[in-house]
């Protein structure tokens, strides 16, 4: 949808990010609050750039879900940058909500992981893997009703990637061994992988994997096993235990079949808040004394390590190894 800069008034700064800030922004003449994205002016000319912004837009158009942050069009500013309107969302992220708790209980992590199981079952249908999924991507309002955004490197399966063959993409916590690998085809399955690491952390309090550096992590990922959840949080159901370690199978064809299978699983187990009046009231109290506590913004700048960045301390590594080894031979 075509957007007219001018038919919104912008507010306050709510999030930077590397390529575009968000502001809180007013759309006249309705008066409804939005969230504006505009991307900076340092690289409004990097046609790399404009071309990933343009392909979030695309993406975020075809979706249309009440777990995913919804989309409202964009166009371009007076100065000719482009710019696009979503959803507001009143509340803070899951990377609050640990931070401020460690972890949730199980009847929690079923709770958000249905809803981010429908969010991922329908991007999936239209062909996009989002390829980022992590605390910081997902949003909670002040009623715990979850919404996934952040589309800034999903893939589009329907369209060519922007993404060069071989480039890894994605927080390394939470990054499936094929993405890791710079796997040319990435199928929903990663995205799954990915999940499997947030509900281990929702549930233990950690993801499975933390070593000491990226490298590291990156080895754990590909190699190793995960500390079984019974050990940390033996409450868990094993149904949920299963399902969770099922999806940090490091071959994408055994984990799960897809995103519906894992909700499946999780609505069998899913508790009725409504029905306990006593725990619903609880885990929103939780929800406000962690966002309240971090009141700024949703819409924080990340924090991971760009792929030239990775490249280089890698080079770096090979290096010192080799300095390393040569002096013992001398």
């Amino acid at each position: 949808m075509k957007r007219k800069f001018e038919d919104f008034e912008l507010g306050e700064v709510i999030g930077i990010g590397t390529v575009g800030t968000i502001y809180r922004a007013t759309e006249n003449p309705t008066k409804q609050t939005r969230a504006v994205k505009i991307l900076q002016h340092g690289v409004s000319q990097d046609e790399n750039i404009v071309s990933r912004f343009e392909r979030e837009m695309l993406i975020l158009s075809k979706l249309n879900h009440p777990n995913i942050v919804s989309y409202y069009g964009g166009g371009r500013t007076e100065d000719g940058r482009l710019f696009y309107v979503m959803e507001l969302i009143e509340g803070g992220t899951l990377k609050q909500l640990l931070q401020a708790h460690n972890k949730l209980s199980w009847h929690e992590t079923i709770n958000y992981g249905i809803q981010i199981c429908s969010a991922l079952q329908h991007a999936h249908n239209h062909g996009i893997v989002h390829r980022d999924l992590k605390p910081a991507n997902l949003f909670l309002t002040y009623e715990g009703q979850l919404k996934l955004g952040d589309f800034g490197i999903a893939l589009d399966t329907g369209e060519s990637d922007l993404t060069a063959s071989g480039m890894t993409v994605g927080s390394w916590l939470y990054m499936s061994p094929e993405q890791i690998r710079g796997e040319e085809i990435i199928t929903g399955q990663a995205d799954l992988y990915s999940l499997g690491c947030l509900f281990y952390e929702m549930l233990s309090g950690g993801p499975p994997f933390q070593g000491t550096s990226f490298p590291v992590i990156f080895e754990q990922h590909l190699k190793e096993i995960p500390t079984p959840l019974h050990i940390n949080v033996p409450e868990t159901p094993k149904s949920l235990q299963d399902v969770v370690l099922q999806q940090l199978s490091k071959a994408p064809q055994d984990r799960p079949f897809n995103a519906r299978m894992i909700q499946g699983i999780m609505s069998e187990l899913k508790f009725d808040w409504e029905e306990d009046e006593q725990r619903y009231q609880k885990e929103l109290s939780r929800l406000r004394i962690a966002f309240d506590a971090d009141p700024f913004t949703v819409y924080t700048p990340s924090r991971d390590v760009p792929w030239k960045t990775l490249i280089l301390w890698f080079a770096i590594l090979g290096m010192g190894i080799t300095i390393l080894a040569l002096l013992q031979n001398s």
